[in-house]
């Protein structure tokens, strides 16, 4: 099997700021070609911003894609703001940019953190989605979160988990999420960026199958590690704001919305558990369950089956 890789790498045809409200104004870039089939392209983390990879995952002759930094990381500012950031300023944020787009459809394209959020915007504004493409399926359920970051994946990865706690006191450890919470946002700098920098690596370290170097050096950088580590913390000791079980309670709302569905076998951040909820929620959307692959999006398998689905919704292919 030939398996399909990035398009090559592109420039935006347009980058700005759009102040949002609140006191954040996020960075959003376009690429591909302009009046082509729209697309908006929703990072992880949350906090982990966009990448120039990212462009090219979609056809640029066939798309016109709307990239953006969310709330408080990468290029947006105040950079690791955790004041009104949440779910549903998300939700709010991104039809702002369907608006400046003029699109009243777009495809809806998000990865890990990015899946949660585009089910959320999508549940609530199912009429403006032409498409959802979700991959390394996160619904912010306690039992995800739990596993992650506080039993289960710790037994797959023992040597990085000690790492991981380490900034955390013994007696601390039964909930792990809050005693990061307090170190994260407390006053001290210099535990600050110790318990970022271990929060950060620990994703970095767990999202790939095997050993990848490239992809975790990123994560190691003291000014990503201090965004990704406080905001995703603080969605997720808030639970991303959201009911439990909510996203996967109301998938029937998704019925209408052509989707694809790409989950690595082996995804250790987001275990296919979710994934396989999901689409027994939403039975019409294309279930694709990768062998041999873990979460990140340019693992072989699970990246042939994304830039398949853009094509195909873009009509390339079959």
């Amino acid at each position: 099997m030939t398996y399909r890789t990035l398009y090559p790498a592109i420039e935006p045809y347009e980058t700005s700021m759009l102040d949002v409200g609140d006191g954040h104004s996020i960075y959003y870039e376009r690429s591909g070609t302009p009046g082509a089939k729209p697309a908006v392209f929703l990072h992880g983390g949350p906090g982990g911003g966009i990448s120039p990879r990212h462009r090219c995952l979609f056809d640029p002759a066939l798309y016109d894609v709307m990239l953006f930094d969310q709330r408080g990381c990468g290029r947006s500012t105040p950079h690791a703001n955790l004041d009104a950031n949440t779910t549903w300023d998300l939700v709010a944020d991104i039809e702002k940019l369907r608006a400046l787009a003029g699109a009243d459809r777009w495809l809806v394209f998000g990865g890990s953190w990015g899946s949660a959020l585009a089910l959320a915007y999508a549940e609530t504004h199912p009429d403006h989605v032409s498409e959802l493409v979700l991959r390394g399926i996160f619904t912010v359920r306690k039992s995800e979160l739990d596993w992650y970051y506080q039993f289960g994946a710790s037994e797959v990865f023992p040597d990085y988990w000690a790492e991981f706690v380490a900034p955390i006191p013994p007696e601390e450890r039964g909930d792990l999420r809050s005693a990061f919470r307090k170190r994260l946002v407390g006053d001290d700098p210099v535990a600050q960026i110790e318990a970022a920098k271990a929060w950060s690596l620990w994703e970095g370290r767990t999202i790939s199958l095997l050993p990848d170097r490239a992809t975790s050096a990123g994560f190691e950088d003291g000014h990503f590690a201090l965004a990704f580590a406080r905001i995703e913390n603080h969605y997720f000791v808030h639970h991303g704001w959201l009911e439990e079980g909510q996203l996967i309670a109301n998938a029937g709302r998704l019925r209408d919305i052509p989707g694809t569905i790409v989950q690595g076998r082996y995804d250790m951040a987001c275990p296919a558990r979710s994934a396989y909820d999901l689409h027994q929620a939403w039975p019409e959307a294309d279930f694709r369950l990768v062998e041999g692959a873990g979460h990140a999006f340019n693992e072989p398998g699970i990246l042939h089956e994304l830039v398949e689905a853009t094509d195909r919704y873009a009509g390339k292919i079959g």
